[in-house]
């Protein structure tokens, strides 16, 4: 009942009556007495909506819509406390529904309620003018309002409060500040630290449990550890964990401890001071296996920086993780596996933890079946035997290679990274490659290829590059389809993939079938690609270009434009001219079955007995299409010259004798010198283009070529000079001009250009006028 006085403006009179008592049946006339003149109404009614709205979310809203929100926001600089303090009861009490917060942060409610939170006002404001702030701080806009009216040094300040509601608000606020960086910094600056930490004897666990958040949190910036160092903050946290009552807390403690060991300066105070051995000792006493996993977590937050790796090897960190691998539960053993995989990055401890069993627990843990085990286990397996044979010969012994083989089916990403890179480690070792590869590796490795996840695209090519280092596993490895998901690769936007997937192009590349395969399915092509972009050129591709340049000799001519004395020309090799970086080179086969063009010929070099059939389809524009055997039958015109070559030229003992002799030979079997002035009347052309029609077929033997201009002769030297043991390399010029170059010992001028055309037999000076007018038109 609120009471309220009446005056009769009838009849004056010098007589002054009692206050007339006001029922307030309703909300509506709760609200609306909200906006009296009189104090006793205000109070009463300020207290009525406390009350009302203390009974349930359903209340709240119904003020809400009412309007009750902005007389209460008008209340909370009313001069009379009892006021003041009924209106921030109900604020406080609305402020905890979403749909009152929505409102209030339109009415810039938050600089009044700062100004009421100063120690002069009675705990109850505070209670809850704290209330409505927490509820109000977890808005975005809300927290940057707090913060410019600092509002924090307040807040601060009531974490001296006796009464346990104000200090869990405060908290609360804090709590949701600190996500914002400003806040989290300027905790200390504030002075906020040494009020967090006397929360930790509070005698309520939710104030702790806030508090040691807090602590996380703001631990993180480098200041503030300086800060709670010098307030002792870390032995505090250490006398903490020491009491068994709090063990429900402890994990949340375990993070603030790992912030301070994770910082270098901090760690070596703390271990100068025992610390470290403290920490030590908790890990391995008995408690819950929830709290002894955060302790281990904590010791492998710590071992990311190699400077403290130092120190934990110093505390025999080792011996204390490797004794955890016994704890049954899997919440342990995860974080043992991921702390010995962080300390990894410490040599010496790499070779402690295979003294003390690591290896073999880690290996045994990869048949555990909780998938989370299996992964961090297979992760520190990885990490121990990167560049450590011992630990790859200690897995090795433990089984672990069978174990690794199956996880790569494995239904987790990393699981299959990991354990795909340890067997990258443990392929270098012969005896232990063939070992795996018995494990039907190379069919796992062919789907780990197909997987979407950058890190086991990486670690799978790897692998693959690794593991085929000879004939059988290439081919087993192209049989089972392994090619086109390895070659897909080379379009990765990851460049740690395409790195890899180039690795792995260069070990294949080296046999024939993969190579040529490759380059059916666009290799070559996607490597041009790759090499344009200047940001992604580096050396892996170049040394996939030129291994599978190697193993596909026409490829490399007609991209090159260039043939060095290793690599012979040998049956097979064809000349399709000069291509356009990034085109696709057609093969043999696919030029066969091409119709007789206007095109320069290709040209074949052929000296088998027995050809290799080719399909070709005449008319492309049927749609039933005719297949007509097109033969390449043995070039015996070739044959002939081969053998005239072994018999005569390398019958002559003197070097460049033998060279200019072989010139001679080629000159005269296309058609013999012809004076430069008079190359207009060489029709070498015209007889190309019959030869071509005679054939029916775009591709031309060399041997049936009788007119050669420059580059028909140089190929053909450069094919009698491989056939029969000389060294000589050909260079493609502009338009029809190409030349050979070779090498003639016990010389002043060792290297010289053949002229096989003006003056057969005549070696001429590289980069001399002669040379130079014989290169170029």
């Amino acid at each position: 009942m609120v009471k309220k006085g009446k005056k009769d403006n009838t009849a004056p009179t010098n007589k002054t009556f009692d206050p007339l008592q006001v029922e307030g049946k309703t909300p509506a006339t709760i609200v609306l007495l909200l906006s009296s003149p009189e104090e006793d109404i205000l109070i009463k009614s300020c207290e009525a909506v406390y009350t009302f709205a203390n009974k349930g979310d359903e209340n709240k809203v119904s003020l809400l819509g009412l309007g009750s929100l902005e007389p209460l926001c008008q209340l909370i600089n009313h001069g009379n406390k009892l006021v003041r303090r009924n209106v921030f009861m109900a604020l406080g009490v609305m402020s905890t529904h979403a749909e009152v917060i929505k409102a209030l942060k339109k009415m810039n409610i938050i600089p009044s309620i700062i100004d009421k939170l100063s120690l002069q006002e009675e705990t109850v404001v505070h209670e809850f003018g704290t209330l409505c702030l927490a509820s109000l701080s977890v808005d975005f806009v809300s927290k940057a309002q707090i913060f410019d009216y600092n509002g924090l040094l307040p807040v601060i300040q009531l974490l001296s409060s006796p009464d346990p509601d104000v200090v869990k608000n405060s908290l609360e606020i804090i709590y949701n500040q600190i996500q914002d960086y400003p806040s989290r910094s300027a905790i200390h600056e504030l002075g906020g630290i040494p009020h967090l930490l006397a929360q930790l004897k509070s005698e309520f666990p939710v104030i702790q449990q806030l508090a040691l958040k807090i602590l996380q949190n703001i631990t993180i910036d480098k200041d503030t550890r300086v800060t709670f160092r010098k307030e002792q903050g870390f032995e505090k946290l250490i006398d903490f964990l020491k009491r068994e009552d709090l063990h429900h807390l402890h994990a949340c403690s375990l993070d603030v401890v790992a912030n301070c060991l994770n910082d270098s300066e901090c760690l070596h105070l703390i271990h100068k001071g025992g610390g470290l051995a403290q920490v030590m000792k908790f890990i391995l006493s008995p408690t819950l296996p929830e709290i002894q996993a955060n302790a281990v977590t904590c010791i492998a937050r710590v071992a990311q920086s190699s400077d403290n790796c130092t120190m934990l090897h110093e505390q025999n960190a080792e011996k204390v993780l490797v004794a955890l691998f016994s704890v049954s539960d899997d919440r342990v053993k995860a974080a043992v596996s991921q702390a010995v995989s962080a300390m990894s990055t410490n040599l010496a401890s790499k070779d402690v933890f295979r003294e003390l069993g690591a290896i073999s627990a880690l290996v045994e843990l990869l048949s555990c079946e909780a998938w989370t085990v299996k992964r961090v286990a297979s992760i520190a397996l990885s990490d121990l035997t990167h560049n450590n044979l011992l630990n790859v010969m200690a897995v090795y012994e433990a089984g672990g290679h069978e174990r690794l083989v199956h996880l790569l089916t494995e239904e987790c990403p990393m699981t299959v990274a990991s354990s795909a890179a340890t067997l990258s480690s443990m392929a270098g070792q012969e005896d232990i490659r063939y070992s795996i590869l018995s494990q039907n590796v190379l069919q796992a490795l062919v789907e780990s290829l197909k997987s979407t996840n950058s890190q086991v695209q990486t670690s799978t090519a790897l692998c693959v590059a690794a593991l085929a280092c000879d004939t059988a596993s290439r081919t087993e490895f192209k049989t089972a389809g392994g090619l086109p998901p390895l070659v897909n690769l080379l379009d990765s936007n990851y460049r740690d993939v395409q790195k890899m997937a180039c690795i792995a192009v260069k070990a294949f590349a080296c046999d024939e079938p993969c190579a040529l395969e490759m380059c059916a399915l666009g290799t070559l092509e996607k490597l041009q690609k790759i090499n344009q972009l200047d940001n992604q050129r580096n050396i892996f591709i170049n040394m996939a270009m030129t291994s599978l340049l190697n193993s596909n000799l026409p490829l490399k001519y007609s991209l090159m434009g260039f043939l060095s004395p290793t690599d012979h020309v040998t049956d097979g090799f064809y000349d399709a001219g000069k291509t356009v970086a990034g085109n696709k080179v057609l093969t043999l086969e696919e030029h066969f079955c091409e119709p007789v063009n206007q095109h320069r010929p290709i040209i074949v070099i052929n000296t088998t007995k027995q050809g290799a059939e080719n399909k070709r389809d005449k008319d492309k524009k049927d749609k039933s299409p005719i297949e007509n055997d097109c033969k390449m039958s043995n070039d015996s015109v070739l044959e002939a010259l081969v053998q005239e070559a072994k018999e005569t030229i390398l019958l002559i003992d003197d070097d460049m004798e033998q060279y200019s002799s072989l010139a001679r030979m080629v000159s005269q079997a296309m058609g013999g010198a012809v004076e430069r002035e008079m190359m207009h009347t060489f029709e070498w052309t015209l007889d190309i283009r019959e030869l071509k029609f005679q054939l029916e077929s775009n591709v031309v033997p060399i041997g049936s070529i009788n007119k050669g201009t420059y580059y028909h002769r140089a190929l053909l030297f450069k094919c009698l000079a491989d056939f029969i043991g000389l060294s000589c390399s050909l260079v493609r010029g502009e338009y029809t001009r190409a030349w050979n170059e070779v090498l003639v010992l016990n010389r002043p001028t060792q290297h010289y250009v053949v002229d096989l055309m003006h003056n057969p037999g005549s070696l001429m000076e590289v980069n001399t006028p002669a040379a130079e007018q014989y290169q170029n038109i």
